[in-house]
């Protein structure tokens, strides 16, 4: 009888059969071709299916428990699908095997070539996987390895400290301060060969000199260690510009546009002052100080002498005094109290910040600009001049007057000079 294994069949048919009672394998087999005989005509016999090779062995697993019996039959078949699922839903009429009642139910039927063919497309992936690990590279993959292992080369020493830098750190008139080793190869592999790298967490004496001749841009990790050496950074060394690696990764992680990206969002050293709140000395500036509000002496009241009653027998009133106030463009200013405000302006230049002052231009306090309406608001008063590095819109124009502010300095203006404060930009000065 020729037989065919389950590797050679197309369709497996899984079976579930419940039997009241107790029963041997046999049993099961007998009752299979015995309860199908005949069923579906000589083509699909199970007998001479199986005798020519189209149905394979017929595996039958039993298990008994508590006098009942289950178990799973299956088939393998070599038929096409349609042939294959009439064999399969004629095993459902068998209903009795021996002398105890049965419950035969179709699993599934199992279509042997997906796995194969999982099988083929899985191995082929690995064997394509060695053929590449294995072949020659590219040119552009040789001209990339080449390009790399120069640059990893190119990391010099500088300093007593033997600090690694980059080869164009000395002619170069720019140079990015970044944290470690680790940094300075990252920042080489992407082009940038004017970095250096602190070494530590302290600032090395090389990197305050070169700070004082060199526009200094200090690029560091996106965590907490990165803010503690931009503030000790800033408060040592000449420092121009900061910029951060984005929020909880390492500039060693980041990509070639990661790290143009933070260059291009680089800051001034006045602003992140502003930002993460220390003064030039490094020290944190407590949150609720940071704008000290003085105590401003408000001025007693002028006792108004009531106005003299007019006499009803005049025929012709007095003319009335003009007390109309100049205009703007009239308000004078003095000399010293011009440069004392282009002074603060050039100090207020990229940080996006303003300065308070009193009418001895003494400053009041220093704020971010979009603080600066708030605060003003809240000292009520005792305010003679603001300069701030932004334009002065309608808003904080009339805010300044209503507050009895003399002058504002700003970059630009949008409000026009009216009697009671008076407008000059930076270039006026």
């Amino acid at each position: 009888m020729a037989k065919i294994s389950p590797v050679a069949a197309k369709y497996i048919v899984h079976t579930k059969i419940k039997i009241e009672g107790v029963v041997d394998r046999p049993d099961v087999i007998g009752a299979i071709f015995g309860q199908t005989e005949g069923l579906l005509g000589n083509d699909l016999e199970l007998r001479e299916l199986q005798r020519s090779g189209k149905i394979g062995r017929i595996e039958v697993n039993l298990n008994t428990v508590s006098g009942k019996t289950n178990g799973e039959i299956v088939i393998p078949s070599s038929l096409d699908k349609t042939e294959t699922a009439i064999i399969a839903a004629a095993l459902e009429i068998i209903q009795r095997i021996g002398p105890c009642n049965s419950k035969i139910n179709i699993d599934k039927i199992e279509d042997v070539r997906v796995s194969k063919r999982q099988f083929v497309i899985e191995r082929a992936k690995a064997l394509l996987h060695d053929l590449t690990e294995n072949t020659l590279p590219d040119s552009q993959e040789l001209a990339d390895e080449v390009s790399q292992s120069v640059r990893m080369m190119e990391v010099k020493s500088w300093g007593k400290e033997n600090l690694p830098c980059g080869p164009a750190i000395q002619e170069s008139e720019e140079m990015i301060i970044v944290e470690g080793r680790a940094d300075v190869l990252i920042m080489l592999k992407h082009g940038f060969k004017n970095v250096i790298s602190m070494n530590g967490s302290s600032v090395p004496k090389s990197i305050i000199e070169l700070s004082k001749t060199k526009i200094s841009t200090a690029f560091v990790d996106g965590d907490r260690g990165g803010d503690l050496n931009i503030r000790e950074l800033v408060s040592v060394a000449d420092i121009d510009f900061v910029s951060k690696a984005p929020d909880g990764k390492e500039v060693e992680e980041l990509t070639k546009k990661e790290i143009h990206k933070a260059l291009r969002g680089k800051i001034t050293s006045e602003q992140a002052k502003l930002d993460l709140g220390f003064t030039e000395n490094g020290e944190l500036i407590d949150k609720d100080k940071r704008l000290v509000k003085p105590v401003i002496k408000r001025a007693a009241p002028v006792k108004r002498e009531a106005p003299q009653r007019r006499e009803y027998n005049q025929r012709r009133a007095p003319p009335r005094p003009n007390n109309r106030q100049p205009s703007g463009n009239n308000i004078t200013i003095k000399a010293d109290e011009k440069k004392k405000l282009k002074e603060t302006m050039e100090e207020l230049f990229g940080t996006r910040g303003a300065c308070i002052f009193d009418n001895k231009l003494n400053i009041l306090g220093k704020v971010p600009i979009s603080e600066l309406n708030t605060t003003i608001k809240s000292l009520k008063g005792g305010i003679y001049a603001l300069a701030l590095d932004g334009g002065v819109d309608v808003e904080l124009g009339r805010l300044a007057e209503r507050l009895g502010i003399k002058f504002i300095v700003g970059t630009d203006s949008k409000f026009k000079n009216s009697g009671k404060v008076k407008v000059l930009t930076d270039s006026q000065l």
